[in-house]
């Protein structure tokens, strides 16, 4: 039979066991360019891959990740996630907001992976 201590810290450890899988399909965080575009859940952001200046139009971010899942999937996250942030569609994985204007263009490069490219430029 466990004691009391122990069968306390079996609880926890099954506790911070059960939180890490959840976590672990909670959103990956967010762009380091785009502050408040988050990621997918899944997708890992490809920080060496991308790009961020401003100009005197406007900022202008090109960002990459890659990770599991469909593009199904991950389109459905977009659309369905971006216009709570603000963004207003405009076509088909294209969205404005404030003067700025942000594509997607999401594939699968292999069977069970997905790659993103995230374009944001000063809307025209």
């Amino acid at each position: 039979m466990m004691t009391d201590a122990r069968a306390g810290l079996v609880g926890a450890a099954l506790m911070a066991a059960a939180f890490g899988a959840w976590a672990d399909e909670a959103p990956s965080g967010y762009l380091a360019g785009v502050a408040d575009l988050p990621l997918a859940p899944g997708l890992t952001e490809l920080t060496d891959a991308g790009t961020s200046f401003d100009t005197a139009q406007g900022r202008i971010v090109e960002a990459h990740a890659l990770g599991p899942g469909s593009v199904a999937a991950v389109s459905r996250f977009y659309v369905e996630t971006l216009p709570q942030l603000g963004w207003s569609p405009s076509g088909a994985l294209t969205w404005r907001r404030e003067g700025e204007a942000l594509s997607l263009d999401i594939r699968q490069p292999r069977p069970g992976q997905v790659a993103v490219r995230f374009s944001l430029v000063p809307q025209r």
